[in-house]
């Protein structure tokens, strides 16, 4: 039976307050997620703007700690000084090691962040934590001696967390140990830069070995020595002189447990990463 004149007149009429409502929801859905979008984009460039900030102003302050002379003659004092009160209160398996470990570890700064790194090869090759120059535009070396010198990046590996870093000069290097050898319970410090602190030195045990890591890699220490935040992609080195590991992480706000990639693994990355971008091994 044909639908009646006021009948086509209902069903018209529904269809069109139908349609004017999923227009209307549409339109208000998207000026939600426009709304949504904004403030993300808004909050995002106000967090990133006050990290710039923050680090402007940390580099400003460590600029001119090493540009004024008097401060510079007083810093490295200073430095002298505080590494012959660590030597006096470490042990006596590290009393001989600190000073010539620091020579080869230097500070890694970036205009968002700060961590720190050490020298491989006497050419001036060093490595460092990947996560260290996440987000960089620029990237300078901060060496014991307090020259500030620009740095190249040769290549990184995300997976390991690794990244290899050139420096023009000649330097002091760093030689890595046998990771296959490391015993649990042997002593070892961490060198780095906590909380910018600079050239800091704290002593531990390894408290484990082959634990796995964020990458699910059974290739890890563990470590009770402190480890915070800045001492990323500094050494772990033993009572040899020798780096068995790169410092890259700890549990949380937990104590006396952080993780360092064990050496060889450092050994196998950064020659992965030289082969590439190099065509040689470099150690």
């Amino acid at each position: 039976m044909p639908l009646k004149r006021h009948h086509k007149w209902l069903i018209g009429g529904f269809s069109s307050l139908l349609v004017i409502y999923m227009i209307i929801n549409g339109i208000f859905l998207y000026t939600l997620f426009v709304r949504l979008e904004v403030n993300y984009n808004t909050l995002d460039k106000t967090i990133k703007d006050l990290q710039s900030d923050t680090q402007i102003k940390l580099n400003d302050l460590t600029s001119n700690l090493i540009e004024t002379k008097d401060s510079l003659i007083s810093l490295n004092a200073s430095i002298k000084s505080e590494l012959n009160d660590l030597k006096a209160s470490a042990s006596s398996d590290f009393s001989g090691i600190i000073e010539k470990s620091i020579s080869g570890v230097v500070t890694v700064r970036t205009n968002v962040a700060q961590g720190t790194g050490f020298i491989i090869a006497d050419d001036g090759y060093l490595v460092t934590n990947a996560h260290v120059l996440v987000g960089r535009n620029t990237v300078s070396i901060i060496t014991s001696e307090q020259n500030i010198i620009n740095a190249n990046l040769i290549g990184y590996d995300s997976n390991y967390d690794i990244a290899l870093l050139k420096i023009d000069g000649n330097y002091n290097k760093l030689e890595l140990a046998n990771s296959d050898n490391i015993q649990v319970g042997e002593k070892v410090i961490a060198i780095g830069n906590p909380l910018g602190l600079q050239f800091s030195v704290s002593e531990g045990i390894v408290s484990g070995v082959h634990r796995t890591g964020v990458n699910g890699k059974d290739e890890y220490i563990q470590t009770d020595a402190a480890l915070n935040p800045g001492n990323s992609g500094g050494p772990l080195i033993n009572k040899q002189g020798e780096v068995i590991g790169i410092n890259n992480f700890k549990i949380g706000s937990s104590e006396s447990l952080g993780f360092a990639l064990e050496s060889n693994y450092i050994k196998q990355v950064v020659n992965e990463i030289s082969q590439k971008e190099l065509n040689q091994n470099l150690i």
